[in-house]
């Protein structure tokens, strides 16, 4: 299964955080699963940890791609197609971050692994 994971969930999987669900420890787990970590994540992070929303924030981006090669993710680059279907969203959703991996998802039609309710307005499969 290939999968991409929200900022959350990624994070929540480097701290070994118990809000991580069950099913998405097993999912990410699965050595058949092919995880996919955007690059608007690693910008989601460096954006809130220089807003002192997010304290981990500094550790994690000094050592992003350390993080996500040692557990055998794989990068997933933001491309036009990819921008431009998520400035095209008719969906009322303002945060940009979670546009982009909507878009990224339904493009590259895989499912968005995430607790967070206001992506399931986006047109793609979401996993919990």
């Amino acid at each position: 299964m290939r999968i991409l994971l929200d900022t959350h969930a990624l994070l929540w999987w480097f701290t070994n955080d118990s809000r991580l669900s069950a099913r998405a420890r097993e999912v990410i787990g699965d050595l058949e699963s092919t995880v996919l970590v955007s690059a608007a994540s690693a910008w989601e992070i460096a954006t809130k940890h220089r807003l002192g929303k997010l304290q981990i924030g500094g550790v994690v981006i000094q050592r992003f791609d350390e993080l996500v090669t040692a557990d055998g993710f794989t990068h997933l680059a933001v491309n036009y197609p990819q921008a431009i279907h998520a400035g095209t969203y008719s969906v009322d959703h303002r945060d940009p971050f979670d546009r982009i991996l909507a878009a990224q998802a339904e493009l590259e039609q895989i499912p968005l692994l995430t607790t967070d309710p206001a992506l399931r307005d986006f047109p793609i499969r979401c996993i919990w």
